[in-house]
C-alpha cells in the first residue's frame, strides 16, 4: 500500500506543478463547449419547442450537453495520463521503481489511482463553469456524480495503462490514443443524439463504455424525470440494449467490470513489459 500511495501521490504532485498541461487539458472541452453548446442550442431548442410544443419542458440543450463534456474530459485526462509511464522510462525513473521492493501490479494500481483522481479534479473543476453557463444543477447531483465520475476515470486508464505498457514512444502513444479517443466521444452520446445510429454503429456504441458512463451522469445531473417521454427519446436518455431499457445500477456494473477487466489486462501487460 506504501509503494501505491506513493506513486499515486506523485502523479497528483505532477498534474499540480504543470500549469501548462492543467490549462491546456481543458481547451478540447471548452471548445466543445462553444461549438455544440452555443454553435447548436438554438437549433436543437428550437426543433424541439416546434415539434413537440409544450412537451418540450423547457428543454436546455446546453444542459444535456455539460455532463457529456465532463465525460469527455474524463475520458481523455485518464487515457492521457498513462503517458506518464513512458515518459516515466524515458527518464529512468521507471528503473529506479522497478529495482525497489514494490510490486509490478502495485505500480500499476497506483498510476490507475493518479489518472482517476486526477480526471476527477479536472471534471468537478468544470463544474466551476455551471453559473456562467447558466445552468442549473443542483448541489446533491454534483456531490452524488462524483463518485462516479472517479470510477469512470479508474475504467478508461486501464485503457491508457494498456497501450502504454506496449508503446515505447511518447509520440506514438498520442497518435494511437487520438485514434481511439475521438470514436469514443463521438460514439458516446456526450455531444448529441445516439438513439438513431446505424446497425453496425449501433454495436460500437453499445460496446463503448464511455456511453454508459455519459448516460448515468446525465441522469444523475439533469432532471430526467421532469422532461417528457418525447423529448428523452428524442435526445437519446432512455438507453436500450437488445431493446431493453438499462438502469443506472447496470450500467455502474458494467463500468466496475470494465475498470476490472482493463486494469486487469493493463497489470498483466505490465508485467511482461517489465519482466
Amino acid at each position: 500500500m506504501e509503494g501505491i500511495i506513493a506513486i499515486w501521490q506523485r502523479d497528483i504532485k505532477k498534474f499540480f506543478r504543470d500549469r501548462a498541461r492543467l490549462l491546456g487539458s481543458f481547451s478540447m472541452p471548452i471548445l466543445f463547449l462553444l461549438i455544440f453548446g452555443g454553435g447548436l442550442s438554438g437549433t436543437m431548442e428550437t426543433m424541439m419547442s416546434s415539434g413537440m410544443g409544450d412537451g418540450s419542458n423547457g428543454f436546455n440543450y446546453v444542459e444535456f450537453v455539460f455532463p457529456g463534456i465532463v465525460a469527455m474530459t474524463l475520458l481523455m485526462t485518464a487515457i492521457f495520463s498513462a503517458m506518464s509511464v513512458i515518459e516515466d522510462k524515458n527518464f529512468g525513473y521507471m528503473k529506479e521503481i522497478l529495482v525497489s521492493p514494490i510490486s509490478r501490479v502495485s505500480i500499476a494500481v497506483g498510476k490507475m489511482l493518479g489518472a482517476a483522481t486526477v480526471s476527477t479534479i479536472q471534471g468537478m473543476i468544470l463544474f466551476l463553469l455551471i453559473p456562467f453557463l447558466g445552468l442549473s444543477y443542483s448541489i446533491i447531483s454534483l456531490i452524488q456524480v462524483i463518485p462516479f465520475m472517479f470510477l469512470l476515470g479508474a475504467a478508461l486508464s486501464g485503457v491508457g495503462l494498456l497501450f502504454a505498457s506496449m508503446i515505447k514512444s511518447t509520440q506514438g502513444f498520442q497518435l494511437i490514443v487520438q485514434i481511439i479517443v475521438m470514436p469514443m466521444i463521438f460514439l458516446s452520446g456526450a455531444l448529441f443524439p445516439i438513439n438513431n445510429m446505424p446497425s453496425w454503429l449501433d454495436v460500437i456504441v453499445k460496446f463503448n463504455p464511455v456511453t454508459y458512463g455519459v448516460d448515468v451522469m446525465k441522469k444523475i445531473m439533469i432532471d430526467v424525470d421532469g422532461l417528457s417521454q418525447a423529448v428523452r427519446e428524442t435526445m437519446g436518455l432512455n438507453l436500450t440494449v437488445f431493446g431493453r431499457s438499462v438502469s443506472v445500477f447496470e450500467e455502474i456494473l458494467f463500468i466496475l467490470a470494465f475498470a476490472v477487466v482493463f486494469v486487469a489486462i493493463a497489470t498483466i501487460s505490465f508485467k511482461r513489459a517489465h519482466a
